[in-house]
């Protein structure tokens, strides 16, 4: 009787475990992860996670790249076909829709506390950078308000990891409400 399983393309694969690797990072950072976790996850052996990645760094660092390669291509197509201040509107809509994503919220703030480490602090440099360039070109404006809408980015992160749209406490509500333009 023959397999009706697929058999999966080392690309495919890869996908996989840029995948499953996304989750357990966003859940546990770049010490915390299993490498076991993630090659369970990704229905691999994890002998083969390491002859994709070679390290679980590399695999961290690769996700990391990823997750930054999504960013810009959110913002770019949001910015698609607009530039100045409606380009930054829309970006700014995506990226707050994005943030519904736990795990892409996580993700990040996960790649933000590996910055120790020389080889992330790289990606993660390189990454932002490609994106600030994008945001920096499509709206054409000045570098103080490109730095206000980065920080209100960062605003946004911190909200949404502590789910401030669901909190009670009045100072809660207040900050937000200078968020919603």
């Amino acid at each position: 009787m023959a397999s009706t399983r697929t058999r999966q393309s080392a690309d495919q694969r890869r996908e996989a475990v840029l995948e499953a690797a996304l989750l357990e990072f966003a859940e546990r950072g770049l010490h915390g992860a299993s490498a076991d976790e993630i090659a369970r996850r990704a229905g691999i052996s994890q002998p083969y996670l390491f002859r994709l990645f070679g390290t679980k760094k590399e695999l961290y660092v690769a996700s990391v790249e990823r997750c930054w390669a999504e960013m810009l291509a959110l913002f770019e197509r949001a910015s698609e076909g607009l530039s100045g201040q409606a380009a930054l509107k829309e970006m700014g809509s995506a990226y707050h829709e994005l943030l519904a994503d736990r795990t892409m919220l996580r993700a990040q703030l996960q790649a933000y506390a590996a910055c120790d480490d020389a080889e992330v602090r790289r990606a993660v440099r390189r990454g932002f950078g490609e994106i600030m360039a994008h945001v920096e070109r499509v709206s054409g404006a000045p570098p103080a308000e490109i730095t206000r809408w980065f920080a209100m980015g960062m605003l946004l992160n911190v909200a949404a990891a502590m789910d401030l749209q669901h909190a009670r406490e009045p100072w809660a509500r207040r900050l937000l409400e200078g968020t919603e333009n």
